[in-house]
């Protein structure tokens, strides 16, 4: 019972902190003027006092968090941030359910991308700001944030980070205390954001629509201002400027800070998961776009190029831009586009998935049982870049992997048996679960995730929450082992 509340007190203080996000459309809405001060004022301090309250009726029971009490808070956390999220959205847009507000508040945080809101050419400034700052706090974590933040308010954050964060970043810090690691990582985030708000600035979009695509472009989460997504501005050079953050940002930030702070972009050579990352994505661009020109679907193979990079680029990263309606293309490329967002982000980054480095694994593992059967008696450890990895490592991985494709497969047939038809049921699964957006069929970038009843966006919900989190983080909740003391 006392770790319990001290959960709850720890969740009430990050609430608090949440509701300094607020200032943000705040100074949006004074900038613009659209009339939604006084809704994000009052969304503010509810938020707070909120926060407050649960704080203030726990706090003898401050203290270090277990690492099972750190899964429940994480798990706590991303449930509450976007339910007190949807404030805005429920008092400025009429007629808007809760349930589809949720969806779109837990779509920003887990960067996903995918909407039920039409109209986005008309939204109030405001609120389009307030939806592509969800998607940024999520790219990093806001996990993360709380870690360089909570102990100064005299709660640890060692547990959170390793409940939250995936892959390499878990046993490996960047530095020696957990906090200067969390705002190193922040700091880089910062500054790539901020290069690439002016850089969009440069090649031909406003202000507003700069901030917004490159807080949605670093987070990975693919929001836009516009219905037609990145297809309105029907830009070249904003698509070439976007792609290069994408593959920025699905790169493992603890690369970007080394090479950062020592000043060495050697280091990106050396960063194993990265080139195969970046390898196989630009070797996918090439394919698709030859295979669209051959296809007949863009008569100039340059046109063909442009717009298979871009879009392949997207949902590989999991970013979930559109330029064009890929659903209208051969079946082949946009199914090798929901493939490749399964697998190509890096562990590390603000994309979902499986994580490259998990593919490597498994592709390792493979070559290895083969040795095995031809050796017996070898011994044939696995390494990747140089390192020995463990066979602990490799478990882990192999149980991750059928947790993946069980939660796929089960969640994909209780959208079929709700009635949705099978393309549009495994690609939202697919596309939620790797927190990549666009699907197929009736969730295509041409639409969206409105057409779905609130039985389908609740399960899309799930998806992409166990997604952000990969999967264990939730599901461990639900095992007798868990609750045992």
């Amino acid at each position: 019972m006392h770790r319990t509340l001290t959960v709850i007190h720890a969740l009430g203080l990050m609430l608090v902190v949440f509701s300094i996000a607020y200032l943000i459309p705040v100074a949006a809405s004074l900038v613009y003027g659209d009339g939604t001060l006084i809704d994000f004022l009052l969304a503010m301090v509810w938020t707070a006092a909120i926060g407050f309250l649960m704080w203030f009726l726990t706090r003898h029971y401050k203290g270090e968090l277990s690492i099972r009490h750190g899964y429940l808070l994480v798990v706590a956390m991303w449930t509450a941030m976007p339910a007190v999220a949807t404030l805005p959205l429920l008092l400025v847009i009429n007629g808007l359910s809760f349930t589809d507000a949720y969806f779109e508040t837990m779509s920003g945080l887990t960067t996903t991308g995918a909407t039920v809101l039409t109209g986005l050419d008309n939204l109030q400034p405001a609120i389009n700001i307030w939806r592509h700052e969800l998607n940024w706090l999520g790219g990093m974590g806001i996990i993360v944030l709380a870690v360089a933040i909570l102990p100064l308010l005299g709660i640890g954050g060692r547990q959170l980070f390793k409940a939250e964060t995936p892959g390499p970043m878990k046993d490996s810090a960047l530095t020696p205390r957990i906090t200067e690691t969390a705002r190193n990582l922040w700091l880089v985030y910062l500054v790539i954001t901020i290069a690439c708000i002016l850089s969009l600035k440069a090649v031909g979009m406003n202000w507003l629509d700069a901030v917004c695509h490159a807080f949605a472009a670093m987070g990975l989460g693919g929001f836009s201002t516009h219905d037609a997504s990145v297809g309105y501005f029907n830009s070249p050079a904003i698509e070439a400027v976007l792609i290069v953050f994408m593959l920025i940002a699905a790169t493992n930030f603890a690369t970007h800070f080394m090479a950062w702070r020592t000043k060495k972009i050697s280091l990106y050579l050396h960063d194993v998961e990265g080139l195969a990352t970046l390898g196989v994505t630009l070797a996918s661009c090439v394919g698709i776009g030859l295979f669209l020109w051959w296809h007949g679907t863009y008569l100039n193979f340059w046109t063909a190029l442009r717009h298979a990079s871009f879009n392949l680029v997207s949902l590989a990263t999991d970013c979930g831009f559109a330029s064009a309606d890929f659903n209208q293309w051969p079946i082949f490329a946009p199914m090798w586009m929901l493939f490749l967002s399964c697998v190509v982000a890096s562990s590390g980054s603000t994309g979902g998935g499986i994580k490259m480095v998990r593919t490597l694994i498994l592709f390792k593992q493979a070559g290895r049982e083969f040795r095995k059967l031809l050796h017996p008696a070898a011994v044939n450890p696995m390494k990747i870049g140089g390192n020995v990895v463990p066979n602990s490592v490799v478990f882990a991985v192999l149980g991750f992997i059928f947790l993946y494709f069980m939660s796929v497969a089960i969640l994909t047939f209780i959208l079929l048996i709700s009635g949705l038809d099978f393309i549009s049921a495994f690609s939202a699964i697919i596309a939620c679960i790797n927190n990549a957006g666009p699907g197929l069929g009736v969730v295509g970038p041409a639409g969206n995730y409105s057409v779905l009843t609130d039985f389908q966006t609740w399960v899309c919900t799930f998806a992409m929450l166990i997604g952000r989190l990969e999967i264990f983080t939730i599901l461990i909740l639900f095992t007798p082992q868990f609750w045992r003391r």
